[in-house]
């Protein structure tokens, strides 16, 4: 009998509105909460990238995420 319990990550479609987490994100597991393509969610940047910054690394920061959800709406 095994004893260790196997947990699965939850999908980020699953969290709504008020469970959204002002966390790091990368343009992948954003367009996943948006529900669109990573091609379509640049799209929707493009005009707001002054405002929004330049991702350092893989992950938008914090801030860049709080400024996202200003301008595109909270996903969901």
């Amino acid at each position: 009998m095994n004893t260790m319990s196997t947990t699965k990550k939850q999908p980020l479609e699953a969290a709504t509105a008020t469970e959204l987490l002002i966390k790091g994100y990368t343009l992948k597991e954003l367009s996943a909460l948006y529900g669109v393509s990573t091609k379509c969610l640049r799209t929707w940047m493009e005009p707001h990238m002054e405002d929004i910054g330049e991702k350092k690394g893989r992950y938008f920061t914090t801030l860049q995420i709080r400024t996202i959800f200003e301008k595109l709406g909270e996903p969901g």
